[in-house]
């Protein structure tokens, strides 16, 4: 996809997920904020911040266990790593399933911006394999379409906490920033 088409759908994607928030029954938005719901914050759409990488896929896949924000654990299997670099400093993020029949990956991660310009517990990425690879079977791992999880909208919501494994230290500028209206 050419880069201006790319920015084009993702800037529809966001609109699109705004009005969602703003008038489904299904959004996490609490009834009592919808009034004074506007849209979600993004960094501005960066470039720097999409790669095209293959998955270093491991053979004996762990599984992990993840507490969430209700205190409860779910299981994932560490599937396999993303290495990139962004400022010049190396980044690895690990990419999990629920179930080895599973077609998407889901990378949470915490960065640089965590608790300041982000949600303090982190940010995810889901990628399906029918949108997000390549014709040569590289992933497109995009933090532009880094979203925060529902329990940053509402503690309605039970999320999984970042694995340490997925800090990382450098800031991604890029994708959803914190909840305007946030009262977790």
């Amino acid at each position: 996809m050419e880069n201006g088409s790319w920015k084009e759908a993702l800037e529809q994607e966001r609109k699109g997920k705004d009005v969602f928030f703003a008038t489904h029954p299904q959004s996490p938005v609490a009834l009592e904020d919808k009034a004074m719901f506007t849209g979600l914050a993004y960094f501005p759409v960066n470039l720097d911040f999409r790669f095209e990488l293959s998955v270093h896929e491991y053979k004996d896949r762990e599984v992990l266990e993840i507490q969430d924000t209700a205190g409860d654990m779910r299981q994932y299997l560490r599937w396999g790593k993303f290495k990139f670099r962004i400022d010049n400093e190396e980044c690895a993020l690990q990419a999990y399933k629920s179930s080895p029949d599973e077609d998407q990956l889901f990378i949470p991660f915490k960065d640089g911006t965590s608790a300041k310009e982000t949600y303090g517990a982190g940010r995810y990425l889901d990628l399906d394999p029918m949108r997000d690879r390549t014709p040569d079977g590289k992933w497109r791992l995009d933090f532009n379409k880094a979203y925060n999880p529902w329990c940053a909208y509402s503690i309605r919501f039970a999320c999984p906490y970042v694995p340490p494994e997925n800090w990382l230290k450098v800031p991604i500028l890029a994708g959803e920033k914190k909840y305007p209206l946030n009262k977790t």
